[in-house]
């Protein structure tokens, strides 16, 4: 199975939704809060999103080598699937 990561922030819906689409599917997942992160994991956090070209919003979901942002099942679907 494809390695998941979730950067998420601790206070937003859409980032809880993301968590649980993952969790009702039973699919193993890491979930970083980068609101709770210090500066420099920040930092680092952000450069990796925008070098994935996104736009720097939460949440922000590695699936494998690919990338997704914001709450979107169809593209999890299709990012777990794609071989």
């Amino acid at each position: 199975m494809k390695k998941v990561t979730i950067y998420a922030l601790s206070t937003c819906l859409w980032c809880r939704k993301t968590k649980k689409y993952f969790e009702d599917r039973k699919i193993p997942f890491e979930a970083i809060d980068y609101d709770k992160q210090d500066e420099a994991a920040q930092e680092a956090m952000m450069a990796e999103m925008k070098a994935a070209g996104a736009s720097g919003s939460f949440p922000f979901v590695k699936i494998g080598s690919a990338c997704a942002q914001g709450y979107d099942p169809a593209e999890f679907e299709r990012l777990l699937a794609e071989k």
